[in-house]
């Protein structure tokens, strides 16, 4: 529970704060007012790390400028259509950003989510138009002034997100903040108040007005949060996610009453809150990572296509992982993910259960490199998926599975020591091969270069020597009379 003095603490630190304190100076000398508003005052309030400096005020962006330049070793005004001028202060021996916004009275159209930008005049009406009380609070300086004229502290006490107005209106003016709704309710451990969450679901059709790009943002944004799951559930239960991200809702498979298997829609909420308890224990990246946590989280979407259900009450799922790659490449390219990301998690969702074979009977050292040569640089993030599609209840199971990939991983990092498996490669090169051979740069070289990468794979490194010993007996073979 949040303690009213310790916030009120924190937030005159926060005030006190060097960047803080010389900007604000700033202001009051030239006259104008202007206050700390919404996450910055919230994350304080909290306890959290306030990494952002978001100020808002009543002079005009061009006075903006003209305040802020002595104070600042640079300054941009990219946002300045939406009375927004951003700057880098130093003070005290830090630097950091700071972005400062006129005072807005915006209004919406009903139809896009763009609002039609209009500056206001005071504090109050500023942050009328704001997401959620919680982010509605304003804190003035100097004079360090807490401003909460929709009871954002009482929902902060509460752990609530609610919004100033009714949630019809909010959400009425800027469909998104229901997805905003679902990543607060991650990001701070908030529940959403009921008429909040629903309007949520008599108005998520509206999230269609909303671009791909600003949807893919706010998804991103929620996986990336420590815990995930709750704003997710809080998706799929409102409706939103069966329009922006469908292939997840639909995991709810029926449960036939002779066919038993597991629910694929809770194991795959368990596999991704897995894979971020990985990230950390594997010390993976040092930050949380997005491709892993949408390979986790829609690593199964295969299953509902390929489901079958077998005499004797079984179920299968064959090649749902190769189905699954092909969803996922679709959902996340119409999302405007980047090629990279795509391309990525659709691997890691071919990929992930490459390792079942290894527990049915020891690899040869070939198949070992095949499978680090097929993941890439997506290997940790392979270990991390593999280990956490693991969520049997069978302690049994789960212990022969996590002892074979232990033994699989010793494998790996004992052929990686001999054979420098990062870059696995044929011994000879375009150019030796060329040589050897007799050969112009063309066709047949790329076949001989993949002759080569396969018997690398095969038996390990071999020498240029005995490699061009085999690449002449090979390309004799291929060429002689049948």
């Amino acid at each position: 529970m949040v303690s009213m003095a310790e916030s009120l603490e924190r937030l005159s630190a926060l005030a006190a704060s060097p960047v803080v304190s010389t900007v604000s100076r700033a202001f009051a000398a030239a006259g104008f007012e202007l206050a700390l508003v919404g996450g910055p005052v919230r994350d304080a309030m909290l306890g959290r790390e306030v990494t952002d400096l978001d100020f808002t005020t009543n002079a005009s962006p061009d006075q903006i400028l003209a305040v802020v330049k002595p104070v600042s070793d640079a300054q941009w005004d990219i946002g300045r259509e939406f009375g927004t001028i951003g700057a880098r202060v130093t003070a005290g021996g830090l630097t950091e950003t700071v972005e400062i916004t006129t005072y807005r009275a915006d209004a919406y159209d009903g139809v896009t989510r763009k609002p039609v930008v209009a500056f206001g005049d005071n504090l109050e009406d500023d942050l009328r138009r704001r997401d959620f009380t919680v982010n509605a609070m304003a804190l003035r300086v100097p004079d360090i002034t807490l401003v909460d004229p929709y009871g954002g502290v009482e929902d902060l006490l509460s752990r609530t997100i609610r919004t100033p107005s009714t949630p019809q209106v909010s959400f009425g003016d800027d469909p998104l903040r229901m997805l905003r709704a679902a990543r607060f309710t991650s990001q701070l451990g908030f529940v959403t108040d009921a008429a909040t969450a629903e309007a949520m679901t008599d108005m998520a059709d509206s999230i269609r007005i909303v671009s791909a790009e600003r949807v893919q943002v706010e998804l991103s944004k929620l996986l990336l949060t420590d815990a995930p799951r709750a704003g997710i559930e809080l998706l799929v239960e409102s409706g939103l996610a069966s329009i922006v991200i469908p292939e997840i809702p639909a995991l709810r498979l029926e449960i036939d009453e002779h066919h038993h298997h597991k629910d694929v829609y809770q194991h795959s909420l368990t596999v991704l809150e897995q894979a971020i308890d990985y990230e950390k224990t594997r010390d993976f990246n040092g930050a949380p990572d997005l491709t892993l946590r949408l390979a986790a989280i829609l690593h199964d979407i295969g299953k509902p296509a390929t489901r079958r259900l077998e005499p004797g009450g079984a179920v299968s799922f064959y090649h749902h992982d190769m189905v699954g790659s092909k969803l996922a490449k679709k959902r996340l390219t119409a999302l405007r993910y980047d090629n990279d990301t795509v391309k990525d998690v659709a691997r890691l969702i071919e990929l992930h259960l490459r390792f079942f074979g290894y527990t049915e009977g020891a690899w040869t050292d070939s198949a070992v490199r095949r499978y680090v040569r097929d993941a890439g640089h997506l290997l940790e993030r392979l270990h991390i998926l593999t280990r956490a599609d693991v969520t049997t209840r069978n302690r049994r199971k789960a212990d022969r599975l996590g002892f074979a990939y232990d033994d699989l991983e010793a494998r790996i990092a004992e052929l990686r020591e001999q054979e420098e498996m990062e870059a696995v490669r044929p011994d000879l090169d375009g150019n030796a091969i060329q040589r050897v051979l007799g050969i112009p740069p063309g066709r047949e070289v790329g076949e001989a270069y993949k002759w080569l990468l396969e018997l690398r794979l095969d038996e390990g490194p071999l020498g240029s020597d005995e490699a061009e010993r085999r690449l002449l007996a090979w390309w004799t073979e291929r060429n002689s009379p049948a």
